[in-house]
């Protein structure tokens, strides 16, 4: 895939490492990190106004974790994201995707990419969407369409293999878009509020469904959101930003235990958690400056 085609596309001891990725604890720490984020800023310009989306951002992210973004709108998460997928490019600093700068792990399909749209082609049948990106990297037939066989099985949609997109629910499209980021098996899953479009019920059953995925494949994933309970439920870490320019302002462990299901959202420790997001976030708020009407009129405008 080396056009930069929306790949779409990640459990777990107390310690936030997938199942996978613990069997290989004994690895070096280098050896471990996935990605490597290192003093990133990010201007837009839009006529002669500038703004400031992003400053000064560090963050390491180990294989195995399941990282979650939060912060109030505008604040850059999806940019950051944007910058670790090499979607855009950062204004200043670094990022290194496996030890490499993310241009190149772009190019050698390090990574897969799930938007809050799935992003099928209608036209195509689902098991052809998953091939999809098989079929431009010029895998052979009878091995892309035994990949996307696994790929369907994985998220339960074999049954439904021969459908198109638009005879699906919007679950079943994102369970669709989620295999076809998986089927190149790229080492870290980039999701950008994947189901923020969906409704709470729906939302915390495509929850349940990506921990299962995410345990039984280990890939790594970092994951934007705006929900607090799904940040806590989902993560191994939750990573607050601030409000524009985006800071990373703090880093909260998750430690609940895995596997989680539907009584972990009763147990006091996930309310004390949900509770010490939320008020990591009004902290951030309190302690940001106020912004300039026009820059945010801006940054909205960018989707930042």
């Amino acid at each position: 895939m080396s056009a930069r085609l929306p790949a779409d596309v990640g459990s777990v001891g107390v310690s936030g490492a997938s199942p996978v990725a613990s069997a290989g604890s004994s690895a070096s720490g280098a050896d471990r990190q996935i990605v490597a984020v290192r003093g990133v800023q990010k201007r837009f310009s839009i006529g002669g106004d500038t703004t400031l989306a992003l400053e000064e951002v560090d963050l390491r992210v180990e294989a195995g974790e399941f990282v979650s973004l939060i912060g109030p709108s505008g604040c850059g998460k999806s940019t950051l994201l944007r910058i670790i997928g090499d979607l855009t490019a950062p204004s200043a600093g670094s990022v290194e995707v496996n030890g490499k700068p993310a241009h190149r792990a772009r190019h050698d399909r390090d990574y897969g990419i799930v938007f809050q749209a799935p992003v099928l082609f209608d036209w195509r049948t689902i098991d052809s969407n998953v091939q999809l990106p098989l079929e431009i990297v010029g895998t052979p037939r009878r091995e892309r369409a035994q990949r996307a066989s696994e790929m369907l099985a994985l998220v339960e949609l074999s049954d439904f293999r021969r459908h198109h997109p638009w005879q699906l629910s919007g679950g079943m499209q994102q369970r669709a878009a989620i295999a076809r980021a998986l089927v190149l098996e790229p080492r870290l899953l980039l999701m950008d509020e994947p189901f923020g479009a969906l409704d709470e019920m729906t939302r915390e059953r495509m929850n349940d469904e990506l921990l299962r995925i995410w345990e039984r494949t280990g890939t790594t994933v970092i994951f934007v959101t705006h929900s607090i309970p799904e940040a806590v439920f989902l993560s191994s870490r939750v990573v607050i930003m601030s409000p524009r320019p985006g800071r990373i302002t703090r880093i909260i462990p998750i430690d609940l235990p895995r596997p989680r299901d539907d009584a972990t959202r009763e147990t006091p420790r996930y309310f004390e958690l949900v509770t010490e997001v939320r008020e990591a976030l009004r902290g951030g708020e309190l302690r940001q400056p106020a912004q300039g009407k026009a820059a945010d009129e801006a940054a909205g405008r960018l989707g930042t």
